[in-house]
């Protein structure tokens, strides 16, 4: 078994020249290689994309993760980290891309306590990269290092920026607010 908890090892992701696979073989490998890490790659794509974007901002980054299979070198790093950091980036660009208007604030559904509904709202106050950290932290349950490596900065840079986004949840939530 792989290190990314699938039985499809990270080098089998790509069909080199020569290889006898068809396209085909190439696309269920890469399903198989992707699935794992659904899950997480989902989550993050609906706390960054903005509201109602989540499932496009999914399907961009793995149509971009399908596109960049090949630059993929498990000597840098983890199938999940790479895929995340690619979903991170896919979300960053419908932002700017949406920049023009104004920010809307999740839909909360019924089923919702109103105190998610409220860390939600303050969640879209935090800037782009603290909600990144945020949610690559505490939502999705990644190390420092993982989240650095997603981020593409220091272990100190993402402690920071942790440090300084749940200020700003503390001061947007208050004190009492867990």
């Amino acid at each position: 078994m792989s290190r990314s908890g699938s039985d499809v090892p990270e080098r089998d992701i790509v069909v080199g020249p020569g290889n006898p696979r068809s396209r085909d073989d190439d696309r269920d490998t890469f399903a198989e290689w992707v699935r794992p890490h659904w899950e997480g790659l989902a989550k993050l794509a609906r706390k960054l994309a903005p509201a109602g974007d989540g499932e496009d901002v999914l399907q961009d980054a793995l149509a971009a993760a399908w596109r960049k299979r090949r630059q993929f070198d498990a000597q840098r790093g983890t199938p999940r980290n790479w895929l995340l950091a690619i979903v991170a980036d896919q979300a960053h660009k419908r932002r700017r891309r949406l920049n023009r208007q104004p920010l809307s604030p999740p839909v909360p559904s019924y089923e919702d306590d109103p105190a998610d509904v409220d860390l939600e709202r303050a969640l879209i106050g935090l800037t782009t990269r603290q909600r990144t950290a945020v949610v690559l932290h505490y939502y999705l349950g990644l190390p420092i290092a993982d989240v650095a490596a997603v981020m593409s900065c220091t272990d100190g840079t993402v402690k920071s920026t942790l440090s300084d986004a749940r200020s700003r949840l503390r001061r947007e939530l208050g004190e009492d607010f867990r």
